[in-house]
């Protein structure tokens, strides 16, 4: 018998599927099965060693070029004892060794998977075996094991419930359902959703009020939680599509720079000019011309800086790319319970007489009022409320008990009746407990008037057995009007998503017949409580809606109360349509995915159901968060682009599937992510097109002086080096942790595949051809080959292509406003990096320096000489063409617009 089954048989079914009985099994008999069937855990996914991840960060195609590069320059410089290949060569694996170990220690933290799942398991749990009852480990729980249950137990497997006793659970970290489950001894439909199965208690789970009895029917994998950690080893980690464009962006310049250099060495070998070694070193300059080194690096230290600004906004992130994946988002997927709500029952209103009062405060905290007179028949029902409750609350608002019972208990509290006074003053003598078919209870006390009993229970089943309605202290007939008004306002306060209760009271006799006591009861009230959405929640949806994301709504709460909470949040709009579970369960995969589009809720769905929506919102083409704090959030949040788990109350299941954690569980700390991933991308983009012009110019100044006949190399791969370290790298790491653009959230999300070169076309075409015509005018100006001047004519060519870098790190502090409306000067570390840059080139040309162990000196490594002052001056304004179109262009676009 499938597991899933066990909900829709009588116990005499259950007990033949399983071959045990009331009496549960023997020792032996357990023993047998436990051998055959395995322990009561979950199986664990096998980790990734430190050293498959240390091989990971050497599958990026720019790293295995550079590496390449670096080979071999060794090769070169070994064959011809040049120590300026080997330094060259040095350099090169400096950045390498680098970037693999900030990958590598990143990934290594980041990687657990699915140990925390084990801590839901209950460690012990009482049995009946041998026909006695016994402590054992859960894990050698089996199928057909009785269980006894009782207040704060965790559920150590799938069980079908034998017997109940005012068992109600917590099922919110599995179904989502925001307050506890009653739970009963009778069958349920078999295509019943999972949190309509009154008669099933599931792993992971809590018992929250009363006592039972029941019988396992699932163990480790074979149970809900283990099909959930099942999903979660099946789902491959989704590359983010910053990955994807680097990884396109490294394969389209490794090919380009491989066709490149073959294409020069051949030409040059075709023309006869230069000995083949000399050609062939001019190739590998053009290759560490083409390849942009510091970009990998430059790359993971801005995402790592924004992790680092992320802590402070509450946001811890596990995996790196998942910064810059944030502020693609098109789609957020958010859990209604603990994530936009509260997961905290408060009382709202407050129904007397027929007055609707308004209470104050949120959640569990004992701050707040009511709006208007508190009469004496409300001060009745509070007191009624207090001590007909078992839950408890302390002043830090602290619960024990029944979240419900506990709202009510808020709700005295915040009127001065305290529950521990009353229930002081009026003794609990008696009761009649709850129980899901009665739908109500009763508690009988001894106080200074007398004999009272006091009930609670749904409106319409407590308003049949009453005769009386309090009014104005006096208890008067309750009329067929009065009894229609009742159920109207139980209607209005239903139809809003509230939680409606009724509370009674009946004034006793010694001698009282306990069969009786609920009979001509007197009316006292109700009382609507409600989980509330968070007020920082309505902000964020709209902020979420200002920048072109759509917020959806997925739990396992009612579909009045799922979409009533979506209303309020701005979630939920006219025209948008509500799915249920058992409505896409009738949903084919190709019928949801034409209506993903259209749904903003979807209430009673089970953990496949959300994978689903996950999976058909990303075959749109959507970049997908998922919010969650449950067990059943977490299969979802591996497979959604960005898994963003809640850290307080949050599951550690859900924290180790996902990508962020919130420290604070609150949903406006995830939009602030989204900026803080839009504002890391446009910095992306700003150093990417800086380091891309500057190679693409360097590529053409060495490709066009390889090719016209007479003249040198303009450049050697050691001022290359210099050029891509120095004046590129350091103003590129500079611009990563740039103050960000203006207007983040008001632009749309980019497309997934738009590429990081769309609209810089002034800063990597236009920019490099300014470089290339200005280095290259310099560069033939200078070169005299009567002289052979080539130092002299290589310094200048490298000076140029360094100055227009340094004025381009000026005009990349926006890539859509000009550098002067944003602040030029801003940005301390750029001015600090450019002013470093400018001392090394001074540094480079005009201060004479030995090389230990060699007889070069450092000028003569790098193929630099001492320009006359003029010369550099002409240089450093000529240079300045590049940033004055980029600034011209910029104001051009923007004129008119504001920041």
């Amino acid at each position: 018998m499938a597991s899933e089954n066990w909900h829709a048989l009588d116990l005499k079914g259950v007990y033949g599927g399983l071959q045990s009985s009331e009496g549960g099994l023997t020792s032996d008999e357990a023993g047998a099965r436990l051998a055959r069937d395995g322990p009561n855990k979950l199986a664990e996914k096998k980790g990734i060693s430190p050293l498959q991840i240390l091989a990971e960060q050497f599958k990026d195609f720019l790293i295995l070029l550079l590496i390449g590069a670096a080979v071999i320059s060794i090769v070169v410089g070994v064959y011809e004892q040049s120590v300026q290949e080997m330094v060259e060569a040095s350099l090169i694996l400096v950045i390498v060794l680098f970037i693999v170990v900030v990958g590598f220690y990143q990934q290594y933290n980041a990687e657990k998977e699915l140990e925390a799942l084990k801590e839901l398991m209950t460690p012990q749990a009482v049995v009946l075996r041998d026909g006695a009852k016994k402590n054992v480990d859960a894990g050698d729980l089996v199928k057909g094991d009785i269980v006894f249950l009782e207040s704060g137990s965790r559920i150590p497997a799938d069980l079908r419930v034998v017997e109940a006793i005012e068992l109600r659970c917590d099922e919110s970290s599995l179904t989502g359902e925001s307050t506890p489950v009653d739970k009963r001894e009778a069958e349920v439909e078999a295509d019943a959703p999972l949190a309509d199965r009154a008669c099933m208690l599931y792993m992971g789970t809590n018992v929250v009020y009363g006592r039972g009895k029941a019988v396992v029917v699932g163990t480790g994998m074979d149970t809900e939680l283990g099909k959930i950690a099942g999903h979660l080893q099946d789902i491959k980690d989704e590359r983010t599509p910053l990955q994807d464009r680097l990884d396109r962006l490294g394969k389209q310049i490794g090919v380009g720079v491989i066709f490149l250099c073959v294409v020069v060495f051949a030409a040059g070998l075709l023309a006869g000019d230069m000995p083949w070694l000399e050609m062939f070193m001019v190739a590998i300059a053009l290759a560490v011309a083409a390849v942009p080194e510091g970009l990998p690096g430059v790359v993971i230290v801005a995402l790592a800086s924004g992790t680092r600004r992320m802590v402070k906004e509450n946001a811890i992130i596990r995996k790196l790319p998942a910064v810059e994946t944030l502020g693609s988002t098109t789609v957020i997927c958010s859990d209604k319970t603990g994530t936009l709500t509260k997961n905290e029952m408060t009382v709202k209103r407050i129904w007397v007489d027929g007055k609707s009062v308004e209470v104050e405060g949120e959640g569990y905290s004992l701050k707040g009022g009511f709006k208007g007179e508190v009469g004496p028949d409300l001060k009745e029902l509070l007191k009624a409320g207090a001590l007909v409750c078992e839950a408890t609350v302390d002043e830090r608002g602290n619960i024990t008990g029944d979240p419900t019972e506990a709202a009510i208990v808020v709700a005295a509290a915040k009127n001065g009746l305290r529950q521990e006074g009353l229930k002081a003053e009026y003794a609990q003598v008696d009761e009649v407990p709850f129980s899901s078919e009665r739908k109500r209870k009763s508690t009988i006390h001894e106080g200074p008037e007398g004999m009272v009993a006091y009930g609670l229970g749904a409106p319409d089943v407590v308003l049949e057995s009453c005769t009386k309605l309090l009014r104005g202290g006096m208890e008067v007939p309750l009329a067929e009007k009065e009894r229609e008004g009742i159920l109207d306002a139980n209607q209005d306060y239903a139809s809003k998503a509230y939680r409606v209760l009724g509370l009674t009271r009946r004034k006793l006799t010694r001698g009282y017949d306990h069969g009786r006591v609920e009979e001509g009861m007197t009316f006292l009230g109700l009382v609507a409580m409600i989980d509330p959405p968070r007020e920082e929640s309505r902000e964020s949806v709209e902020l979420c809606r200002e920048a072109g994301i759509r917020v959806v709504m997925i739990t396992g709460d009612h579909k009045l109360t799922a979409t009533a909470i979506a209303s309020d949040l701005g979630i939920h709009h006219e025209g948008d349509k509500v799915l249920t579970g058992p409505e896409l369960e009738k949903t084919s995969d190709e019928q949801l995915r034409e209506l993903v589009g259209e749904v903003s809720v979807y209430a009673r769905v089970s953990p496949v159901h959300k994978l689903r929506i996950v999976d058909a919102l990303q075959s749109k083409g959507n970049v997908v968060a998922m919010t969650g704090d449950g067990v059943n959030d977490a299969p979802a949040l591996k497979k959604a682009d960005i898994g963003v788990a809640m850290g307080i109350t949050g599951t550690d299941v859900s924290k180790e599937a996902s990508d962020m954690v919130l420290t604070d569980d609150n949903f406006s700390s995830i939009v602030k992510a989204v900026e803080e991933g839009r504002g890391i991308y446009d910095n992306i983009r700003k150093f990417f097109a800086y380091l891309i012009s500057g190679n693409i110019g360097e590529v053409a100044v060495v490709f066009l002086s390889s090719v016209i006949p007479g003249v040198p190399i303009a450049l050697t791969a050691s001022q290359i080096l210099i050029i891509n370290l120095v004046t590129d790298g350091l103003p590129a790491l500079a611009l990563g942790v740039d103050p960000f653009e203006p207007g983040a959230m008001k632009r749309k999300p980019r497309p997934r595949t738009e590429p990081l070169h769309h609209g810089l076309s002034p800063f990597i075409l236009w920019y490099p051809l300014l470089m290339i015509i200005v280095t290259m005018g310099l560069f033939l100006w200078v070169w005299d080959p009567v002289r052979e001047n080539v130092f002299e004519a290589q310094t200048t060519a490298f000076l140029s292509i360094a100055f227009f870098e340094m004025y381009q790190a000026y005009a990349s502090r926006s890539t859509r406003y000009p550098a002067f409306r944003v602040g030029l000067f801003k940005n301390r570390w750029l001015v600090a990096a450019v002013t470093f840059s400018l001392l090394v080139l001074l540094f480079l040309l005009y201060v004479p320096v030995a090389i230990p162990l060699t007889s070069l000196s450092l000028q003569e490594l790098t193929h630099s000489a001492a320009l006359e002052p003029d010369m550099f001056l002409t240089v450093a304004v000529l240079s300045s063409m590049g940033f004055i179109y980029l600034e011209l262009h910029k104001w051009w676009d923007t004129r008119g617009m504001r920041l």
